[in-house]
């Protein structure tokens, strides 16, 4: 299922900034239409977004107590 806005994510991932969620969805729906698995989808997401908060030029908030990864 592709998530058309940040309202239709996981009640988990709507609890992040809404930054880190755009960048989610958007991982998510290009993974989904690559892989075509939703399991293999959410793993791509993830990555994409822990990979983002590690960086250390990255504008994305990386304190825990703001975003729990």
């Amino acid at each position: 299922m592709l998530y058309q806005t940040n309202r239709d994510l996981p009640i988990a991932i709507r609890e992040l900034p809404e930054p880190v969620q755009d960048l989610y969805r958007i991982a998510f729906n290009s993974a989904l239409h690559w892989y075509g698995e939703e399991k293999k989808a959410h793993q791509t997401a993830w990555s994409a977004v822990k990979s983002q908060l590690a960086n250390p030029y990255s504008s994305y908030p990386t304190d825990p107590q703001v975003c729990p990864l």
